[in-house]
This record gives structure tokens, sequence and C-alpha cells, in this order.
């Protein structure tokens, strides 16, 4: 039987570099990062580089009754939604949210009790999100580490190829907060200046806010050029933090992704990476790449741009790379300049012109998570 086909037909990115797709796509042309030192003692007690919304930053003009998380979705799915005509009210359409997250931030600011747990929940948030814009069906909640953006994008697409629903609205926010940007440091992942993605001298990762929304769809009358042609997720079984070392379950998720759109590794023109910039996150995907004998296509890793926007990092990635391949234009690795000479592979280090037709987008996460996802013309 013949699979359908899924088309992205609409999105948005916000981001501190801009509220709309086009905005960030701009900053991203010109080289502009997010990301800058911040010496808030709220979020840390020494200065740290992430991307970050200012606080007097303002998503939504009445965001009264939910969080900064929950407005950051409101806001991205609101503008992804004024660009297209769909009945998100009907029964074909579903929402999909994706974060790592949610709402933990609450446990700094608010007394511990079982009203707090519940408004931490993250189904709570997916709820008053469905219900904000009066969706018909249940929401479903993706939350699968760093990977999750990507799964909620492969969900989407199922559901669409099984004719269950004929559109998707996925979208995805994660805002940083003391808790999280902890976590980070106890793993000693952060780095000290501006992320470094594929550099040899790379050091570890920045953080980033942001939220990601795509609109998905099989019916042909919406479709805008870019189509989810296929994807894919595998795991490590290795180790609830350190990824794979080897690759070749990466790999595995890469070649699943590759035969289910009917394309080989020749007929790939860019890769997205993952690309953290921390040691072996970096070197976990540069072998996976070079046993997929892709390590001549053109790389590159935008975390240089965004920081590590966890939840949102999938989607914000695949809605540049869709962009990309509309405008035949390959963006830069911000932050690299030197190849690691280990497994070296084919980054791009400045802005590329070129016809693009197919994109592999790739990302790994804790306990050893991975997904590829690949975008075709």
């Amino acid at each position: 039987m013949m699979m359908k086909d899924v088309f992205i037909v609409s999105d948005n990115i916000l981001s501190p570099l801009g509220a709309t797709t086009d905005e960030n796509f701009e900053q991203l042309i010109k080289n502009i990062s997010g990301v800058t030192q911040h010496n808030n003692g709220d979020l840390s007690d020494q200065p740290f580089y992430a991307s970050l919304f200012s606080d007097r930053h303002q998503f939504l003009k009445d965001g009264a009754g939910y969080t900064k998380f929950e407005q950051l979705l409101i806001a991205s799915i609101t503008t992804a939604l004024s660009s297209i005509e769909i009945d998100i009210t009907g029964k074909k359409t579903v929402l999909i949210i994706s974060t790592t997250k949610g709402n933990i931030s609450l446990l700094e600011t608010e007394a511990e009790s079982p009203q707090l747990n519940s408004r931490m929940a993250l189904h709570a948030s997916a709820k008053l999100i469905a219900q904000k814009f009066q969706f018909a069906n249940q929401p479903v909640l993706v939350s699968h580490a760093c990977i999750s953006g990507l799964v909620a994008l492969i969900t989407g697409m199922r559901l669409l190829q099984s004719g269950q629903y004929e559109n998707a609205v996925v979208a995805g926010a994660d805002v940083i907060s003391k808790f999280v940007l902890s976590g980070f440091q106890s793993f000693q992942a952060i780095s000290g200046a501006p992320c470094k993605p594929f550099d040899a001298a790379r050091d570890g990762i920045n953080l980033g806010e942001g939220a990601g929304t795509v609109i998905l769809s099989s019916n042909r009358a919406y479709a805008q050029g870019i189509k989810i042609a296929a994807g894919a997720v595998s795991n490590d079984a290795n180790h609830i933090s350190g990824p794979s070392r080897t690759g070749e379950e990466l790999c595995h998720a890469i070649n699943t992704a590759l035969s289910g759109a009917n394309l080989t590794a020749k007929d790939i023109d860019l890769i997205s990476a993952h690309g953290t910039a921390t040691i072996y996150n970096d070197d976990m995907e540069a072998k996976a790449i070079i046993l997929a004998n892709m390590q001549a296509i053109p790389v590159n890793g935008l975390k240089g741009f965004y920081g590590h926007t966890l939840g949102a990092s999938g989607l914000i990635e695949v809605i540049v790379s869709a962009r990309s391949l509309k405008r035949g234009i390959i963006l830069p690795t911000k932050g690299f300049k030197q190849q690691d000479t280990v497994n070296p592979l084919n980054i791009c280090s400045e802005l590329q012109s070129r016809q693009l037709n197919n994109c592999l987008k790739i990302a790994s996460g804790f306990g050893g998570c991975n997904a590829a996802m690949v975008l075709s013309k």
C-alpha cells in the first residue's frame, strides 16, 4: 500500500532571534547568534552563555493563567496557524506537543503541594493549549529527551499516513531555569564560551529558549513544496547520559529513514546535525555519518545560533532545514573553525548557495535515543 505524502504546510520559529520563521532565517543568513553571556544570579552563580529571551519580552497580549512555557507554545502556534486555513476544531486535526522540561521551573517559585504537582504535569499544559485553541481531539504529548521534536514530527507523520487524521499541529518549547541549567552544569557539559559544534576544540553546549511549530497535512491542496519523506527512531541501550561508542545505532536510524524515503546516501544534499558541541555527542554523530557513507555530504549544526533549545530544537532545526531546501542555502556551523581529524566530516563553515532536494535531519539525546528524518522537495 502506498503511504500518503505528508507535507509541511506552515511553520513558525519563536526565538530570541525573531518571532517568525522569516525573521529567524534572515538573522541566520547574516550569521547573527542569539547566544550571549549572561550574569543572572537567579539562574547561575557564575556567568554563562545562552540564548535567552529578555525579561521584558511579551509573548501574548494577555498571558494571564499561562506560564512562560505555555505562552511560548500559544504564541508560536498562533503565528503558524495565521497563514493557513485549517479547521483545527474538527476531528481531522490533532495537536502534538513536544517538550523536555515543561513547567519544571515552578519548583523554584511555588511551594510544594498536590496542586503544584498537578500544574507541573506535562499533560496539564497540553490540555490547556488544546482548550485554548478548541482542538476537538485529545492532544498527544511527546517528551523523549533531546529528540522530542523529531519524535513529535514522526508521530504526526505516522498518524497522518495511517489516515487517522488529515492535519497535525506539532509544537515544541522549553524555557531555561536554574533547575535546567544546573542539571547540565552538574554534568560539566556547559561551555564557558559560545559553543563550537564539531570543532576540534569543542568543550560543551550552550542552552537556549524557544518554540517551534510545524503544521503537517496529507491534503495536497495545502502543500508548500516540502514533505517529510520518512523518519525513524533507535536507541543505543548504552548509558543514561553517555552516547554510543560506535554510532551504529544512530546509523541504523539514518539507514531506516533513507529506506523509508526510497533514497540512498548519495541522494542527500545536506545533513542538519544535532551538534551539541560536547566532545562525545559530536564524536558519535560523526561516526554514525561515516558509517552511513555520508562523510562527503555538507553538514551543519545550528546550536551556535540558538543554543540547545531542548524540546524545541528538533522542530526549529527542521523548519530551518525546510527553508534551506526551498531557498537553496546551506547555513554555516557557527563556532566551527578547526576540523576534528579523528572523524572528519564536511562541516559547513560559511554560507553556500546550491541546488538542494533532500535533507537528512538527525538528533540524539540522554538515554541513548536517536532520531533521523528525511525532508524532500
